[in-house]
């Protein structure tokens, strides 16, 4: 009887790891679009997003849309790749959280509004990839 239940317990984890894995793997997939086409836009029409980088004082724009293009390109296809997740969600989160802090803080506009706390929650989701993956990839 407990061999049957030892063989029973091991299929369940086995399966819950694996459906873990599938949830991971959806999760990185289904939050890298947004940074994809972000970075995709900035390289499509770069005027327009140096305008916008240079109307908030930022020092140095066009290094910063580079930086951003970079983090968000190489950062989105990292997550699907599932290339040093935890290390990449986490300087994804911090991203999100400081285009939200800069960009997003006029808190009488609501589309900023909305646009804040998006790049909030999308900051949350990625902090639950770098705490998760450990627990998947263990």
């Amino acid at each position: 009887m407990n061999t049957i239940s030892n063989i029973s317990v091991g299929r369940i984890s086995a399966a819950s790891t694996a459906y873990s894995a599938i949830a991971a793997l959806s999760g990185r997939i289904l939050i890298s679009p947004i940074f994809l086409l972000s970075g995709i836009a900035k390289i499509i029409n770069p005027e327009s997003y140096l305008g916008y980088i240079s109307a908030f004082g930022l020092p140095l724009p066009v290094v910063a849309l580079f930086a951003a293009i970079a983090l968000e390109i190489l950062g989105g296809l990292a997550l699907i790749a599932g290339y040093k997740t935890r290390l990449v969600g986490l300087v994804l989160a911090l991203f999100s959280l400081a285009t939200a802090l800069i960009f997003h803080s006029d808190f009488s506009n609501q589309n900023e509004f909305l646009h804040f706390w998006k790049n909030v929650a999308m900051a949350g989701g990625l902090l639950q990839i770098v705490a998760l993956e450990a627990v998947v990839l263990a």
